[in-house]
């Protein structure tokens, strides 16, 4: 049977906390401290100490606390915490006819972000619905948009979002690419976009 998220994060902890009695150790003998020493620095017994150590006394923050200052080591260091993962999202275009979509979220849930570039000469084949709902930004050319009974052209800087259960389409409004940012959220899932323009 394979373990449940829960019996694998209780995995880690409990490594990350075998591991603690030797980083201890070796922390200490870096810079040549007895045990009795790190006993009066810490306000923390000789016997408390040995068995953290040795892994017979499991750390608490109490007792990590005070070791942290004595050896002068950030916490996260001192008990192994794990480095943070790489942040950046490396996308790999997808190529369609007229348009290149670059996905700009890695992991699946309920909001997806994609740029895409749209190239002239994409038909208008209909408009389509779908559950959903859309937020476009447009970031260079200009973009066709028809939303049910409404044709708008929009330019570089304006967004637009809507149901995507009205029937839609959108392309470049002229014979040069239109670059689009979107936003793609599960349906009645409105995006939320907190940054205002500065007033003047």
């Amino acid at each position: 049977m394979e373990p449940n998220g829960s019996d694998r994060t209780d995995e880690g902890v409990e490594r990350t906390l075998a591991e603690v009695g030797p980083r201890l150790r070796a922390a200490r003998l870096e810079r040549g401290v007895t045990l009795s020493a790190l006993a009066e620095a810490t306000g923390i017994s000789v016997s408390t100490l040995s068995r953290l150590e040795s892994g017979q006394r499991r750390a608490t923050l109490e007792l990590l606390l005070p070791l942290a200052r004595a050896h002068q080591m950030p916490l996260d260091e001192l008990v192994g915490a794990p480095e943070v993962g790489d942040p950046r999202v490396r996308a790999v275009p997808r190529k369609m006819e007229h348009m290149t979509v670059l996905p700009l979220t890695r992991q699946p849930g309920a909001l997806q972000a994609y740029k895409m570039i749209i190239e002239p000469g994409k038909p208008c084949d209909g408009q389509r619905t779908h559950e959903g709902y859309e937020w476009i930004y447009v970031l260079s050319g200009r973009l066709r948009l028809l939303l049910a009974d409404k044709d708008l052209v929009m330019r570089a800087g304006e967004a637009a979002e809507f149901d995507t259960r009205l029937p839609h389409w959108f392309g470049p409004a002229d014979d040069a690419p239109v670059e689009v940012l979107s936003l793609f959220g599960r349906q009645g899932e409105r995006m939320h976009v907190r940054a205002r323009p500065a007033s003047r």
